[in-house]
């Protein structure tokens, strides 16, 4: 199931995720849940004042993986790893930190807050990036914990994400 949160005219987007053998060299499968920060397109209104509007969340710039390979068991946090930066949707290599594993929802916390920041350092060129309110940012985090949990417990990400036609990041 896909959520998405949206706020100025950014969106984070949180998913589970299963992928089969996604790393050639690691090897193995992986589940968990894929955290998108995207930039959220603009849209000419349409319709009356009362009328909905169109939300278009499309251009992902980072996105943080919370994998644990599948045969690994629940909590290995194995596989958890972001990038940074992402060209045309593409994620880069996968980059590993400590503190994402050892603190995996503090991290994310941390890097949600402020989000200026990570499109600096994907070069993405945006309209200013305020931070969540503390309390949407707080949801969010809840959420991705809730999610991995169902995750672990084999509720979530039990059909594998097809792949793609290319394979492979810039």
């Amino acid at each position: 199931m896909l959520r998405v949160f949206c706020f100025g005219h950014l969106g984070v987007t949180v998913e589970d995720v299963y992928l089969v053998d996604p790393d050639p060299v690691r090897g193995g499968r992986e589940r968990g849940v894929r955290v998108e920060l995207r930039l959220l397109a603009p849209e000419p209104w349409r319709g009356s004042r009362s009328a909905s509007q169109k939300v278009v969340a499309d251009r992902a710039v980072w996105r943080a993986d919370f994998l644990e390979t599948a045969a690994g068991g629940p909590g290995t946090k194995d596989r958890m790893h972001f990038h940074p930066g992402m060209r045309d949707n593409e994620p880069g290599r996968r980059t590993f930190v400590e503190e994402l594993t050892s603190d995996p929802m503090g991290w994310l916390e941390q890097q949600l807050s402020d989000p200026a920041a990570l499109l600096e350092a994907a070069g993405i060129d945006a309209p200013k990036a305020g931070p969540p309110a503390p309390a949407d940012l707080a949801e969010i985090v809840r959420t991705v914990s809730a999610v991995l949990d169902e995750v672990r417990a084999g509720d979530r990400a039990t059909v594998a994400v097809p792949p793609g036609p290319r394979e492979g990041g810039y």
